[in-house]
């Protein structure tokens, strides 16, 4: 029944437990792209902002969203799009490289090898031919 067990207990838990943070990785770049997405809309309007003030005779206000604001990074002169490339191609990429080659070394590459398991378990006991 059991599929690679090869793979012991504690090996199982580690990859476990990366694959997780990997998906917890996933779910934070997933979040970063909301937030990029939503200071983009915020941008927007301001830029709206700047052209009204401008059209209502209030310039040195729009000078300073055009001056100040708008072009103004979220972090250290950083823009959110910059963020995202960051996490993506670093962090990211960098630990998602690390658990695949932890599967490759452990488990052949093969994912999901906790669920896999349990899967097999349960269709084991059930009462209904799974195939």
């Amino acid at each position: 029944m059991e599929e690679y067990s090869d793979v012991d207990g504690k090996e199982l838990e580690v990859l476990h437990e990366c694959q997780l943070a990997i998906e917890y990785l996933h779910r934070a770049y997933g979040d970063l792209l909301a937030f990029h997405h939503a200071v983009g809309h915020a941008m927007d309007r301001f830029a709206v902002a700047e052209r009204e003030l401008r059209a209502m005779g209030h310039g040195a206000l729009a000078d300073e969203l055009r001056d100040d604001h708008l072009p103004a990074g979220v972090i250290d002169d950083r823009w959110s799009y910059e963020l995202v490339e960051g996490f993506r191609t670093g962090m990211l990429a960098s630990t998602a490289a690390f658990e695949r080659d932890l599967r490759e070394e452990l488990a052949d590459g093969t994912p999901h090898l906790h669920e896999r398991r349990q899967q097999a378990r349960w269709r084991e006991r059930s009462q209904r031919d799974w195939k």
